[in-house]
């Protein structure tokens, strides 16, 4: 639509009819059941399949002790979990990892600190592969015996 006609529909003096055609009369609001966006067919969503083998890890940046619980739930559940507690105040970030410690001696997982104010709770069945490089560890690539 040229600048004159949107200033005369504007102003009332033509019908502005043209926008008509870009509505689509299939169009439904929100997603529907069971269905979820994804801009290339071949994408699958992830959660779904790492659901279903068990591979997942949840990511949770609390920002006070109540989001506590959200950790406990997921490391129940068997899902490893990276607390990022640089959001928190830190007398609560202290709490928090007190409440971690707590929760994996109970679950006999493992918690590890990854960086400053970060840690990772691992279940029982779950072990950690250190990414160090292979000169790095005992008897390394070019070390073989």
């Amino acid at each position: 639509m040229g600048s004159v006609r949107k200033a005369s529909a504007w102003l009332g003096l033509v019908d502005d009819n043209d926008d008509e055609r870009y509505y689509d009369d299939d169009y439904s609001e929100g997603p529907e059941s069971g269905d979820a966006w994804v801009t290339d067919p071949r994408v699958k969503v992830a959660t779904d399949t790492a659901e279903e083998k068990g591979q997942r890890i949840g990511t949770v940046t609390p920002d006070s002790f109540r989001d506590a619980r959200v950790i406990g739930e997921l490391f129940r559940d068997g899902v490893p979990v990276i607390m990022n507690l640089t959001a928190m105040e830190p007398s609560d970030a202290k709490r928090v990892v007190d409440f971690a410690a707590g929760l994996t001696f109970g679950l006999r997982g493992t918690i590890e600190r990854v960086a400053n104010r970060v840690f990772l709770l691992t279940p029982s069945n779950t072990e950690i592969v250190s990414g160090e490089p292979a000169a790095h560890r005992e008897g390394g690539f070019y070390n073989q015996s």
